[in-house]
């Protein structure tokens, strides 16, 4: 089986196609970003570069497919998988049908943000290649072994029964770092406790007791939790009441700010990127505060995480910050020694897979997230499932 797998994001839409094998194999990969802005591009393989008309997911998406249909080892494919992003209370990938797909627009209240450009795409690729089997494969799955504690919301009961709860997000990301956590020979991955730091665009941690979720920092969506590029992450909601008495502020523009001009980018007033902020920092106070309003609550959330796994095993920085950003992690773990985190200075700036000191008594590791080779996985299961049944 030869799988398409098509990874949606708020502005930027990756995809890569994997061959048979356990694991499976990737054989093409890329990414348009900076969808409806200046300068939208379709990279490939990290090198081939293509200037892209798009104003929008759809247009994007239609581009992608034109040029898929070109392309030999697309000819291959015999099923497509998507990252969606909210499941709601599936444990397992789905077959796309008529039925979940009226599933999925029902809940879209639930993530206005991602859900209506995943379903936008499913119909694209239905509707362009009706013959190839289309899987969802759900970001929320990962989070249902979390205890009930960890899941309630301190609202009125009654919000409960219409799914009103905690769910946590970065399912396929979390589910890669531990496989290869286990493939790496971490005894933690399975049994031990380890924190998962996804820190890119979105940004969120996990808790993790013997290879199962117990907490996560986002919540009931993707824009809770630690200050992100753009959202807000955890946010008093009388500032909701504030500025709706103050400046007439309603949902949609509340929506828009907490989305779209908050975290970094609102702290800083000039850029969601962390790269473009550590440059500036020196010479401007509001870039300096941005970086440590995120290093400062990344320390926060994994404090409390290790109090609530008892101690702390293993901790993983994944995401393009996770990953790239050596002064970042530095910051995050500096005062961390009385967890047992030490990072060595040397490996860390050289973005080494192992970071920690040989004095640590907690294994700080790097690992190249790879959602795209998960969902490549979950499809042919799902679709291997369905054939012997």
């Amino acid at each position: 089986m030869t799988v398409l797998c098509i990874n949606a994001g708020s502005s930027s839409i990756r995809f890569a196609v994997y061959g048979g094998g356990d694991p499976p194999a990737r054989v093409l990969g890329g990414k348009i970003e900076r969808i409806g802005l200046a300068g939208t591009t379709l990279i490939v393989n990290e090198s081939e570069r293509l200037a892209v008309a798009a104003a929008d997911h759809q247009s994007a998406a239609s581009f992608l497919m034109d040029w898929l249909e070109g392309q030999s080892k697309f000819t291959a494919v015999t099923a497509v998988g998507h990252r969606v992003v909210h499941g709601m209370n599936h444990t397992s990938p789905q077959r796309v049908t008529a039925g979940l797909l009226a599933e999925l627009k029902a809940i879209t209240p639930y993530d206005p943000e991602h859900l209506p450009r995943e379903i936008e795409l499913i119909e694209i690729v239905g509707r362009r290649f009706p013959q190839l089997p289309q899987v969802a494969c759900f970001d929320t799955a990962f989070h249902q072994s979390m205890p009930r504690v960890a899941a309630i919301l301190p609202i009125p009961r009654r919000y409960e029964s219409k799914g009103v709860r905690r769910y946590g997000f970065h399912g396929l990301s979390y589910t890669f770092l531990l496989r290869e956590l286990a493939r790496r020979g971490d005894p933690a991955a399975s049994r031990g406790r380890v924190i998962l730091a996804h820190l890119g665009n979105g940004a969120s941690l996990a808790a993790v007791r013997d290879g199962k979720s117990i907490d996560t920092s986002m919540g009931f969506t993707p824009a809770a939790g630690l200050v992100m590029s753009t959202r807000a992450g955890d946010l008093d909601p009388g500032v909701m009441s504030f500025l709706t008495l103050s400046e007439g502020m309603d949902v949609a523009a509340y929506q828009r700010m907490v989305n779209h001009e908050s975290g970094l980018l609102g702290v800083s007033e000039t850029s969601s990127d962390v790269r473009d902020l550590l440059a500036r920092e020196l010479e401007d106070v509001r870039a300096c505060e941005a970086l440590a309003l995120f290093c400062y609550q990344a320390k926060k959330w994994i404090g409390s995480f290790a109090a609530a796994l008892g101690g702390l095993d293993t901790l993983v920085f994944a995401g393009g910050i996770g990953e790239n950003a050596a002064p970042i992690r530095a910051r995050i773990c500096a005062g961390l020694e009385f967890l047992g985190i030490e990072l060595h200075e040397l490996r860390n700036a050289q973005h080494e897979p192992l970071v920690s000191s040989d004095a640590s008594s907690v294994t700080v590791r790097i690992i190249r997230t790879d959602e795209e080779s998960v969902i490549a996985s979950l499809t042919i299961g799902a679709l291997g499932l369905e054939l012997k049944g």
